[in-house]
């Protein structure tokens, strides 16, 4: 089991800049995958970025060039560098883990933090 426990999230505005944080708990050594996907209010929750063993990205176009994903293994932390924030940026943003033991697979979602771009 992994425990995920976001923070960060609240009221920006347009242009400026937000870290989240998501700190993982529990068997956090099977941990191979880790990223941040967003959903609003009746749509589905897309991927935002992800990051897997050997530190390799990848990033929704939608925010290539604004978003840095990282990772602490030290601390166990995941974080999501937030830059020239946009309305459409809005969401509840989750952090999300995959764990592999052996041939198997488990996934953990956080319990979300709400990101608000506006004026």
């Amino acid at each position: 089991q992994v425990q995920l426990v976001e923070s960060g999230g609240g009221l920006v505005q347009p242009g400026g800049s937000q870290r989240l944080s998501c700190a993982a708990s529990g068997s956090s050594a099977s941990i191979n995958a880790m990223g941040w996907y967003r959903q609003v209010p009746g749509k589905e929750r897309e991927l935002v970025a992800r990051i897997i063993s050997g530190g390799r990205t990848n990033y929704a176009d939608s925010v290539k060039g604004r978003f840095t994903i990282s990772r602490d293994n030290a601390k166990n932390t995941l974080y999501l560098q937030m830059n020239s924030l946009k309305p459409e940026d809005t969401a509840v943003y989750y952090c999300h883990v995959q764990t592999k033991n052996g041939i198997y697979l488990n996934y953990y979602w956080g319990q979300g933090t709400q990101v608000t771009v506006s004026s």
